[in-house]
């Protein structure tokens, strides 16, 4: 099932031994549109900070009620590595998070070759910690390859003629949570016209110039179809 991402904003995150927090955010992967980690604000019980939970960590999401449920304690959530979520994410910085919780590596051109398990339901493997040698992390260790949902959105849209509105929302499948479609307003008034473009039409996104730059001309991206929220 599609979802957008707006959507999904303010779920609550319910470990085994009690809530967490609601996500905030997400992050995800420039390259290969994959969803790599939500962002969790903890609230009171752990001073307010944000955290960071792979879709590896996930159970059955109950979407009636608007909960993710994860295979995760509360304790390791809490001593989990303390990262910067207003900033893009270091390839140092991942392999910190999956050492902490010992995950499996995701698949895609990430820092551990191997093919990616089912996200929904698979326990976590708590016997197996991610070694990476250090001359794997050579001129690697600020590669910042993962972005915000939240800063990207807003980004510029330039087509191959022009710029033509900006990027207001993500559309993403919940069976391998993987970005499909980018929901672009091309107008940049209330009330504009919005579309669905596919990512594969992304040829880069330009983090420092907050621009999204695509393959197709802007009377292409006028007649894409209609995003219906």
């Amino acid at each position: 099932m599609q979802h957008n991402i707006k959507s999904l904003l303010g779920y609550k995150i319910g470990a085994r031994d009690g809530e967490i927090g609601r996500v905030k955010d997400f992050y995800f992967e420039d390259t290969s549109w994959a969803i790599r980690y939500l962002v969790v604000e903890t609230g009171n019980w752990f001073m307010e900070k944000k955290k960071l939970i792979a879709p590896q960590a996930l159970l059955s999401p109950d979407w009636k009620n608007r909960i993710f449920p994860v295979d995760l304690s509360l304790d390791q959530v809490k001593d989990s590595p303390d990262i910067d979520t207003e900033k893009p994410v270091s390839l140092q910085q991942e392999i910190e998070l999956y050492g902490h919780y010992a995950w499996q590596r995701y698949g895609g051109s990430g820092f551990y070759a191997g093919p990616s398990d089912p996200v929904m339901d698979q326990p976590l493997k708590i016997d197996e910690r991610i070694v990476v040698p250090e001359h794997r992390l050579e001129g690697k260790k600020n590669d910042l390859h993962l972005q915000s949902t939240h800063l990207v959105s807003g980004y510029h849209i330039r087509a191959t003629d022009g710029e033509i509105g900006h990027l207001s929302d993500f559309m993403m499948d919940d069976m391998d949570w993987e970005i499909e479609y980018l929901v672009i307003d091309t107008n940049n008034g209330i009330g504009g016209k919005k579309v669905l473009l596919k990512v594969e039409h992304v040829k880069e996104i330009r983090w420092e110039d907050s621009l999204v730059i695509v393959d197709i001309n802007i009377e292409s991206v006028k007649s894409l179809m209609l995003f219906n929220s």
